[in-house]
């Protein structure tokens, strides 16, 4: 995909205000294929950057060893190795007092998914389960199908190309498998509607407010998708979306520098002052206030913020 890959030495497009800086895959040659794989060493510090930002390509990390803090989003996971962690396009994250960090990054674009274009769609539902626990079994597996797209990588013998791709489609699904059955539901029945609702809506990129949008996403009818998420939950989509919109509203006050105004345009309101209207509605403060006692506020009232042992 244009865009998504640079030649080494090439600087970093300069984000929008407030915006944290947006890192594409470096490849050797234009021509190069846009994958690569390797420690968090060889890979570079960029691996482990201690500050936010955000990437144009998949990311895949199988942490071995080490102690720290991993931040997707806004949502903090404790290193307690081994873990396997999936981050999409577009996701933020960054590293915190990591010591002794060991594992294997796996970096590429929607372009490699070439052979298996339905992978996309998994990697996008594993991102909304970023971080996983492995248990023994597990964790042999992973390692050794890593081990071979290192060495395949490394190597890069005749039919390498296409080797590369398999391995990583039995990466992806063998992923897929472990963060089962949250990923891997189907939107047939109407508990499955109202779970599908509950991934798209809890994800941090929203652009998408209204019923009927979801209800195209997921594949149903506006009415079915009230009656599905009402029934699973006792409330209506158009609440569970406002409260969403709250969500997204206090992650942009906490976590970027952007105005008012423009975090009431990022979460689709034409008007800034209606938007400080509703954010005072359902929160009881103007965004203003909430930015000067964010993390006191998103501490104690959202539930985006999770902490994982």
């Amino acid at each position: 995909m244009r865009g998504t890959t640079v030649l080494p030495g090439t600087p970093c497009r300069a984000p929008r205000d407030g915006d944290p800086p947006v890192h594409r895959l470096e490849v050797p040659t234009p021509t190069a294929l846009p994958f690569a794989i390797g420690t968090f060493d060889s890979i570079g510090p960029m691996s482990r950057a201690p500050f936010p930002h955000r990437h144009t390509f998949h990311e895949i990390v199988h942490v071995t060893a080490g102690t720290g803090t991993h931040v997707v989003d806004v949502a903090r996971w404790e290193l307690r190795p081994p873990h396997l962690g999936v981050l999409a396009p577009g996701q933020v994250h960054h590293w915190e007092g990591v010591r002794d960090l060991t594992g294997f990054v796996v970096l590429f674009t929607d372009d490699f998914l070439l052979d298996h274009p339905e992978d996309r769609d998994l990697l996008r539902r594993l991102s909304e389960r970023p971080w996983l626990a492995l248990d023994e079994a597990a964790h042999r597996g992973t390692a050794r199908l890593i081990a071979e797209l290192d060495e395949e990588y490394r190597r890069r013998a005749e039919g390498a190309e296409s080797v590369l791709r398999a391995l990583l489609h039995v990466l992806v699904v063998r992923a897929a498998r472990l963060a089962a059955p949250a990923v891997a539901a189907s939107p047939a029945r109407p508990g499955a509607v109202a779970a599908e609702f509950a991934r798209l809506t809890d994800r941090t990129d929203l652009t998408e407010w209204s019923v009927r949008g979801y209800a195209e996403r997921i594949g149903v009818t506006p009415g079915h998708l009230t009656e599905a998420v009402r029934a699973a939950t006792g409330r209506t989509p158009s609440q569970l979306l406002r409260e969403a919109r709250v969500a997204e509203a206090k992650r942009l006050l906490v976590k970027t520098a952007l105005t008012v105004r423009q975090v009431a345009g990022r979460l689709d309101f034409a008007d800034p002052a209606y938007f400080c209207r509703f954010f005072r509605r359902e929160t009881g403060v103007s965004p203003g206030d909430f930015r000067r006692t964010g993390d006191r506020h998103w501490r104690g009232g959202d539930t985006r913020e999770i902490h994982h042992d």
